[in-house]
């Protein structure tokens, strides 16, 4: 077959026309056009992809919801962490671990139940406080204090009487209330047991020290006296300033208030810059870093059966009268109500976690959030000495006779 020769002329007939070809069917729009259909085309699928991202976060949303706006009833055990001595043994919740304590010494495990550090001691009635990134452990009516870090031993105290109360600072002052039933005295040390303070009590002028609580910095010391005057109890507050705002201040005083009618066993700092004072028929709330003055007064029209609290809220057990139950009760800094719910049964141990109470007893547990949410009514499988939320889908760190166990809230 023979092929015929393009001519001249057809070659650049054929080449004008294939440049011509893409354009073919849009000689009839203009550029503004043509810019109004790509920008109406980036639109559609602008608003395609926010109604397909608020579908999932709707659907997320809604999962959320089902698991956070139920009762749970059961745990399932996730992860056991077994531990030696578990049984004889006390427990708190510290930094992001928790403190294994006893008569012979101490210890501190992380989160998957591993010892990092473990301090011997011989101390007959140990009690713990903790405050930030100290702690100490002091022998009720003996005369021994151990504070700690996360890193371990800290320092050692030896006082001269014996121990009623202690308080630790952040930083690890450690206020005493040393016992004496003419004249008590309270005793700010260091941790290495230097004397850095020492004030006297007696029952005829400030009255008998109740509680005790130190600033975080540990420059600021809350007592809450309580003062008998014509068979009528009172209390009285006092706050001393062992920095530089109290250099100038008779004896550390930079702040005494008296409150009549009223006794005061609670008294507690929940930053530098607020304190608490629960009395039995009113709450006190002061704010102020260098002279704390009274901000706020919540009156109580109920009994008050236990008090807790965070760095955030203000936590009350009362009794209710005239009906079975009681109320647990949330208040913020500013002294508003943030959380009123009623509940069966009694629990000696109350704690706020987050924005979750927890309340248990024995194996009961019933653990309510701060939104009113009841989110945990039931039994675990062992008596519980410590618990607490972690990362993780209603997780909870446990620890009891067996050790440490990870368990989750399940229907």
């Amino acid at each position: 077959m023979k092929l015929r020769k393009k001519s001249k002329l057809q070659g650049e007939q054929e080449k004008e026309q294939t440049q011509k070809m893409p354009t073919e069917g849009m000689e009839d729009y203009s550029i503004e056009e043509l810019e109004e259909q790509i920008k109406s085309h980036k639109t559609k699928m602008r608003r395609r992809t926010i109604i397909g991202t608020a579908a999932v976060i709707l659907a997320l949303i809604g999962v959320y919801l089902v698991i956070q706006l139920q009762t749970y009833t059961s745990v399932r055990t996730i992860d056991v962490y077994r531990s030696e001595n578990s049984g004889n043994s006390s427990y708190k919740e510290f930094a992001d671990g928790v403190l294994k304590y006893s008569r012979d010494g101490i210890s501190f495990l992380n989160r998957k139940g591993e010892e990092e550090w473990n301090q011997s001691y011989q101390i007959q009635n140990p009690v713990i406080t903790v405050y930030g990134e100290s702690a100490a452990v002091a022998d009720k009516g003996g005369n021994s204090i151990e504070v700690f870090t996360k890193e371990g031993l800290k320092g050692e105290i030896e006082t001269t009487r014996p121990i009623e109360k202690i308080a630790v600072s952040s930083q690890g002052i450690v206020a005493a209330i040393l016992k004496d039933d003419a004249s008590p005295q309270i005793i700010c040390y260091d941790a290495a047991g230097n004397v850095l303070a020492e004030l006297s009590a007696s029952l005829t002028g400030t009255g008998y020290p109740l509680n005790i609580s130190l600033s975080d910095d540990g420059t600021i010391l809350l007592v809450s006296y309580l003062v008998i005057q014509n068979g009528k109890a009172s209390t009285n507050v006092y706050y001393y300033n062992f920095g530089e705002g109290g250099k100038e201040a008779d004896n550390y005083e930079i702040v005494t208030d008296n409150y009549e009618d009223m006794t005061a066993p609670s008294a507690f700092f929940l930053d530098q810059e607020t304190s608490v004072i629960v009395g039995n028929n009113r709450l006190l709330i002061y704010k102020g870093k260098e002279r704390p003055k009274l901000a706020q007064t919540v009156e109580l029209e109920k009994e008050i059966k236990s008090v807790f609290y965070s760095t955030r809220y203000i936590g009350l057990i009362l009794k209710n009268e005239g009906e079975e139950g009681n109320e647990l009760c949330l208040y913020n800094k500013n002294g508003k109500k943030v959380l009123s719910e009623n509940f069966s049964g009694d629990y000696s141990n109350v704690k706020i976690c987050g924005s979750q109470v927890i309340m248990y007893e024995g194996k009961k547990c019933s653990v309510f959030t701060r939104n009113g949410i009841k989110k945990f009514d039931g039994e675990l499988n062992e008596t519980i000495q410590e618990m607490f939320p972690i990362l993780g889908v209603n997780k909870y760190i446990v620890m009891n006779a067996n050790g440490m166990e990870v368990v989750r809230f399940v229907k």
